[in-house]
Parts: structure tokens; sequence; C-alpha cells
């Protein structure tokens, strides 16, 4: 199958700004007492930090959607495909509560477990594969209105029981079993599924001779809906926008949209700034794109690694701040740095991103040449 070069540089974009937030998550001096998108505490910088990384999320499960499309354009066996995309699917939710949740917290006792994206796309990818014997419009269209209609439900007076339980297949959700365990659906599945039957939808769009001309079509498109939708701020978003002290606070409010779970505005002004520099780089040349496409070849390998790369930083940064092993705090929803202290201020974390984004391009140059020159292996598609 031809690769695609904007969805290349697409991924390898959002993965160099995904490990931006990382980093700031594990290192950053306030980030176990500061909500960076409160814009009561927050300045403006922290915010852009913040929110230039919502960018990521919706990108990896519109472009996972897009993906499964064009293999079964390639593929046309549909009993092949699905077979593979089920299978990938209990792989990439194994992945995540063994390798992504000890990346994340380097706790050997796993007192917390939490879903993020990668369980997400492997859920998707394992509904997705019961789906395809439906058309590619309907999908997409069943994703766009299970994406529209989904936040209804939380007007529903639900049972606590239901809440508890299929609730968390719609919203997040902080379940504590036990004394010393704690499951925290951070990701629901059922509207990152939507983004990623949308992205199955919009697959052909990739193969079409005019894509760039569609990608700045649908960018405009769901930039529109975003702001027509947000400045009426009837629905769409369960964090509405205010005046606040200054003009550029307001600004902040009225693009501070909400991401656990992805609302409909989230996910219009995200997608739309996706197609936008998509439709810059599909049929450009310049050393940029060919940098974050060597990043975009390799996803699963990047994020894998990365984790375990950004966290392991995170130690040295604390052991040469004079902390000793004793000091480090490990458990529910610890990173292992210590209660007090043990972190950089922003500018550092800003440095330290580039570092590690550095340090990563040789690995995913090196795999990427691996898997082209393996492509018999079947193993190499799993990873």
């Amino acid at each position: 199958m031809k690769r695609i070069q904007s969805i290349d540089f697409a991924r390898g974009l959002v993965m160099v700004i995904m490990a931006l937030d990382h980093v700031r998550d594990l290192m950053h001096t306030n980030a176990f007492t500061q909500d960076p998108t409160d814009l009561n505490t927050t300045t403006p910088i922290l915010f852009f930090t913040r929110w230039i990384t919502h960018l990521c999320a919706p990108t990896f499960v519109f472009l996972s959607g897009v993906s499964v499309y064009m293999s079964f354009e390639s593929s046309k066996n549909l009993d092949e495909v699905r077979s593979f995309l089920f299978k990938r699917g209990l792989w990439l939710l194994l992945l995540e509560i063994t390798v992504v949740n000890f990346g994340i917290w380097f706790d050997i006792h796993f007192q917390t477990i939490m879903f993020q994206v990668i369980g997400t796309i492997g859920f998707g990818f394992v509904l997705l594969s019961l789906l395809l014997k439906f058309t590619t419009s309907y999908i997409g269209k069943i994703g766009f209105l299970l994406l529209i209609l989904y936040p209804l439900l939380a007007l529903i007076p639900f049972s606590d029981g239901i809440r508890n339980s299929a609730g968390i297949l719609f919203f997040p959700a902080l379940i504590p079993i036990g004394e010393s365990f704690t499951f925290f659906m951070s990701y629901p599945p059922f509207p990152w599924l939507a983004i990623m039957m949308l992205g199955f939808g919009f697959g052909r769009l990739f193969l079409d001779k005019n894509n760039k001309a569609l990608f700045l079509k649908y960018g405009l498109i769901f930039l529109a809906l975003f702001l027509i939708l947000r400045a009426v701020d009837i629905y769409g978003d369960p964090a509405h926008w205010s005046v606040q002290k200054t003009p550029v606070y307001t600004l902040l409010s009225f693009f501070n949209v909400s991401k656990y779970p992805p609302s409909p505005l989230y996910f219009f002004v995200t997608i739309g700034v996706v197609f936008l520099k998509m439709w810059w780089a599909e049929g450009r040349s310049n050393k940029l794109i060919e940098i974050l496409k060597v990043y975009g070849k390799v996803p699963l390998f990047y994020y894998l690694i990365h984790w375990y790369v950004v966290h392991l930083t995170m130690f040295a940064i604390v052991f040469a701040k004079g902390y000793t092993v004793s000091d480090l705090v490990f458990g529910p929803f610890k990173f292992g740095r210590p209660e007090t202290g043990g972190g950089v201020s922003l500018p550092y974390v800003y440095l330290i991103w580039l570092a590690i984004v550095v340090l990563m391009y040789p690995l995913c140059k090196w795999y990427g040449a691996y898997k082209e020159a393996n492509k018999s292996k079947a193993w190499l598609r799993y990873l």
C-alpha cells in the first residue's frame, strides 16, 4: 500500500507535540498543583503548551480510521482485514494495560491502570472489525451522529449503578477496586470510536487525486462549524466561554474546549487544524516534512519508547537535584517524583522536550528502515 505523505507528516507532527505534554506532566514544577487550562491560575504560554497538544489524540484516532479504510481498499479481502484488525485491537489493549501503564507510572505493583489513547484505538479496532460489513458512507455517518449526540446522555438521570458501569463507555470515570488498585477511564471508548469511524468514512478522500484541495475544503468547513457553534455557545461543549479580565484570556476561554470526553467542538477545531496542516504538507517537499515523516511512519514504536525516555529523563533530573531513591513516591497517580520539588520551570520543559525529540529521531529512522526492509515479517505489522 502506497504511503500518503500528508498522513505520515500529520502523525509525525502530533507525536512531536505529544512529547511536550508528557514532559510537562512529569517534569514541570507546577504539574501536580496547577491545571494549565484553569483560567484563574494559568498563563497564556502554559495554556498554549497544553492546548496545542489537544491536536494529538484526535489525529491519532481519526487517522487510525483512515488507515483501516486504506488497508481495506488495498486488500479487498474482508475476512483478512477483519481478522487482522480484531487481533491488532486486542494487542493494543494488552499493550495499554502493561507496557504503556508501566511507562507512565513506573510502578511495579500496577496500582493505577489508566485507559488512554492506545487502549481506545484498540477498542475501536475491535468494534470497527465488526462493522466493516457496512458501507464506508454508513460507518462515517453513524460515527458523526454518535459524536454529535452522545453528550445528550449526560442529561439522562441514570442510576449510579448504570453510570458506574455502562457510563464509563461514554464518560471518564475513576473506579477504586479494593484498597490499593484504581482504574481510571481517561479515554471513554465510544466518543473516540465515533472519531475513528469518521476517519474511516473520510478515508476515500485521501486517495482522491484532488485530495489537497479537499483537505483545505474540509479544514475550513470544520473550523467554520467550530467558530459558529462556539459563538452561539448553546450546544457542543459543556465548558461555556465567557468574557475574562483581558481580551487574551477571553480568547483562551473561547478555545478552552473539553477533551475528557472529546466534545463535538473539540473535534471540530482540532480536526479542522489537522486538515489544514495536511493541506499544507501534501505535495510539498522540504526538510521539515521529511524529518516529521520519519516519526510518522512508526507511530506505535515512537509512542511506546518515548514514555520510557521521558520517565528516565525525569529520574535523571530528580537525582541531579540531590534527591535519592528513598525520596521517590510511587502509587496511584504518582510518577515516582518526590512529593515536593524535583521539577523544572517551563522554559526547561521546552528544552528537555526538544532534546528528547532529537534523541528519538535516529531510533525512529532505524526502525522505519528495518520495517521497510522486512515487510515479509508479519509481526512488524503489530508495532
